[in-house]
């Protein structure tokens, strides 16, 4: 079996390339109109050539997995603004997509907590399915739009998470169908559990990515480890091995915040568990040293026996 490593977003070894470079809408307002225009072209094809970078970083040092930044494109869905940032860019969504492609990449996008699909609130939805929509164009651009992913949490409970739940699954059906086959879940570590964020999955046949820090966080009833079988059955269809998100507590105060790497010990029944079942999988470290961390994890990991590092984000089992 190989499991696969990815961060999020930013390559911290790279000088000055992030991907996440924006505009508040005040400071947009203060611009004059031509100059309002230019800003955001200017920030948009920064951030996608940072991206593009990015991606190059990957490739080189073996990393195949990788959340690209929501916020490539400034003010893109504030209702104020509404500009088309898809026609200038055409040839660097192109190149995106390409570079994923050729080198076999595995992207995917996690739009903010703002995405929900639970308020009772109908602009709440209203402006969750406009999210939706900015994420899958840009996967569209980029010809990715098939294979990526867009990740996003079930939501509030609002006082009653039985009837949250059940307008999630009034809303969410709301999306198009096409957006809904791209779409994938994940357990938080506050409000919906493993077991509750599989149901709800389960009832729409999408993906669910486990979040292993999340349900430390939050772990409901029973054990996780009896649920892989199921996890695992959501991405049949796919063509993908399962998705997992990986972090470890920043203190004792602070256990819900991710610390900067990896702690090993905190992340070794995880990975036996799914040493244990025995298929392959893909997993997001979502620790604030991104890529050194998750390349700091592969090194750990290697020195396991039993565990032989493949490339720079790969481990054989």
């Amino acid at each position: 079996m190989i499991l696969r490593f990815g961060y999020v977003s930013t390559a911290l070894s790279l000088w000055e390339a992030s991907p996440s470079r924006t505009l508040t809408f005040t400071n947009w307002k203060k611009q004059a109109g031509e100059r309002r225009r230019q800003k955001l072209y200017d920030l948009t094809e920064e951030n996608l050539k940072n991206t593009i970078r990015t991606l190059h970083f990957n490739i080189a040092h073996g990393i195949d997995v990788y959340r690209m930044s929501s916020s490539i494109v400034p003010l893109a869905t504030h209702p104020e603004v509404k500009w088309d940032f898809l026609t200038p860019f055409q040839e660097l969504f192109q190149e995106v997509g390409e570079l994923v492609k050729t080198n076999q990449l595995r992207v995917s996008f996690h739009p903010n907590q703002f995405t929900l699909f639970t308020s009772p609130q109908q602009h709440v939805t209203e402006n969750a399915i406009i999210d939706m929509i900015y994420h899958y164009e840009m996967l569209k651009a980029m010809g990715l739009h098939k294979d990526a992913n867009i990740n996003i949490h079930v939501g509030g409970a609002y006082g009653d998470k039985k009837e949250a739940i059940k307008r999630f699954n009034e809303n969410f059906v709301k999306l198009d169908q096409d957006i809904r086959m791209q779409t994938t879940l994940e357990n938080d570590d506050k409000t919906y559990t493993a077991l509750e964020t599989l149901q709800v999955c389960e009832k729409h046949e999408i993906p669910f990515v486990f979040d292993y820090h999340h349900h430390w966080a939050n772990p409901g009833n029973g054990e996780w480890e009896e649920l892989l079988p199921r996890i695992f059955a959501t991405w049949e269809n796919t063509g993908r091995v399962p998705k997992f998100h990986l972090s470890s507590p920043k203190s004792e105060k602070l256990k819900r915040a991710h610390a900067d790497y990896v702690d090993t010990d905190f992340a070794s029944p995880f990975i036996q568990a799914l040493k244990s079942y025995g298929k392959s999988a893909d997993i997001m470290i979502e620790a604030k040293a991104k890529d050194k961390a998750a390349l700091k994890f592969v090194e750990d990991l290697s020195k396991r026996r039993g565990f032989k590092r493949i490339n720079g984000g790969a481990i054989e089992i």
